[in-house]
């Protein structure tokens, strides 16, 4: 089986939590086999700056605190604000906040640590060991210069009626030698051949790490890439479970790849979630506004009302019957 995306999330009325959301699926479909999981697993919850929480970080949530309470495990909460240009300290203040008020508390570290200030669980705070993983995969001979934009892709495609695939990139950047002078892009690269392995919902999986070319590790401004930095960090930060949703399923093969060429002797488990929608098949957005956990509760939800919610969206239960928040294993009991 090969793995394809599909669709993720989003936050804001209270007026959309009717028809406007459908149900990702039933039960048999959502809930993994507890046996299967790792015994007290570490796993991570890791929002980024760039929105509010919304409905669809409530199912992530929901599937992360409940499956780590649900078999001994720990929450790693980490911040992921690599986008510097789209991250806004308020936001964050904001995410902690409605994690607070959702009756959330991670296990490592508190929420009063990122309050105080730096950490190694906020992204923006950890630019050496990102620096220090560049450098080792460096001394491999895997690291190269790519002034390939957006435009190079869409350029290759149109002339040859195909999206790039394979390892590489279209304007051949490895072989060109590109000075690593900061007016460039940085991409690993990652190698041919197949990953494979074994989802804790969609079962056994299959897929290129190069599917769109060499992974791009920084970009033309300097910015550490999402694929990058959650490879270094779930290995820092010892996560041996990743939960998250089914839109970032065709993520897997590069960053099993990747953690590989990183010295990481055993990969992560992982379990991607059914997303949750709107009637019309869009997946929820941040940027819409919809469904925003804080705007719920201020309209008198309580949080127990928005696991029930947010566990009926993930298919879950048929009901919105609340779920406390110092209980979500119970979303995920037989």
């Amino acid at each position: 089986m090969t793995a394809r995306s599909t669709p993720e999330e989003g936050g804001d009325s209270a007026d959309d939590t009717g028809p406007l959301l459908v149900p990702a699926g039933s039960g048999g479909a959502a809930r993994p086999d507890l046996r299967l999981l790792p015994d007290a697993p570490v796993t991570r919850f890791a929002p980024a700056p760039t929105g509010r929480l919304h409905l669809g970080h409530l199912v992530n949530a929901l599937y992360t605190w409940g499956l780590a309470r649900a078999t001994g495990g720990r929450v790693v909460l980490r911040i992921e604000d690599h986008d510097r240009q789209r991250s806004r300290a308020e936001l964050e203040v904001a995410l902690l906040d409605d994690l607070e008020r959702l009756g959330l508390e991670p296990d490592e570290p508190s929420i009063a640590a990122f309050r105080a200030g730096p950490t190694p669980y906020r992204q923006s705070d950890a630019g050496d060991r990102y620096e220090a993983a560049l450098r080792g995969l460096r001394g491999q001979g895997l690291v190269y210069a790519c002034d390939c934009a957006r435009s190079t892709f869409a350029a290759y495609e149109a002339e040859h009626g195909r999206a790039w695939r394979g390892i590489g990139c279209p304007g051949g950047c490895r072989a060109r030698a590109l000075p690593e002078d900061g007016s460039a892009g940085l991409r690993v690269a990652v190698g041919a051949g197949t990953e494979r392995w074994v989802d804790l919902l969609a079962g056994p999986l299959a897929d290129e790490p190069a599917r769109d070319g060499d992974l791009l590790v920084r970009d033309r401004v300097g910015n550490w890439t999402y694929a990058f930095c959650v490879v270094v960090d779930d290995a820092r930060h010892g996560v041996d479970l990743v939960i998250r949703g089914r839109d970032l399923l065709d993520a897997t093969p590069v960053q099993l790849r990747l953690g590989r060429l990183l010295g990481r002797e055993a990969p992560p488990r992982y379990l991607h979630h059914p997303l949750v929608r709107h009637e019309t098949g869009r997946k929820l957005s941040k940027a819409d506004g919809d469904t925003a956990a804080g705007s719920l509760l201020d309209a008198g939800r309580t949080p127990a009302e928005l696991f029930g919610l947010a566990a009926r969206l993930a298919g879950l239960q048929a009901e919105e019957t609340p779920i406390d928040p110092g209980d979500l294993a119970a979303a995920f009991r037989s």
